[in-house]
């Protein structure tokens, strides 16, 4: 079993920057690779990024790219994702998510475990 609790969710000013953070439990997180995904009321729950076990391949949505980074502590059972020029239309309740593979991709089906999410939201 692996427990995520999401956290540094607010309200940010459009063009800010915020940094989300996904504190694990569980022997086996260090082998799951983990992602995040995004959903605004009314709208489907969407990719954002994921993250191989070992930190070493990163998939991004091209909404995303080039103002999101995922990062990992596997010592720290910790997850990051830093959001930079962030616009109106990234607000919404961010939830963590790990697959119980090495590598994993955009598909919800992918995770195992979800964590309750945290909402950012953006100002204009």
């Amino acid at each position: 079993q692996v427990q995520l609790v999401e956290s540094g969710g607010g309200l940010v000013q459009a063009g800010g920057s915020v940094r989300l953070s996904c504190a694990a439990s569980g022997r086996t997180f260090s082998s799951c690779a983990m992602g995040w995904f995004r959903q605004a009321p009314g709208k489907e729950r969407e990719f954002v990024l994921a993250i191989s076990w070992d930190g070493d391949s990163t998939y991004y949505a091209d909404s995303v790219k080039g103002r999101f980074t995922i990062s990992r502590d596997n010592a720290k059972n910790t997850v990051y994702l830093h959001m930079n020029s962030l616009k109106p239309e990234d607000a919404a309740v961010y939830y963590c998510a790990a697959a119980p593979r090495p590598y994993s991709g955009p598909y919800a089906y992918e995770y195992d475990y979800w964590g309750r999410g945290t909402q950012v939201t953006v100002s204009s």
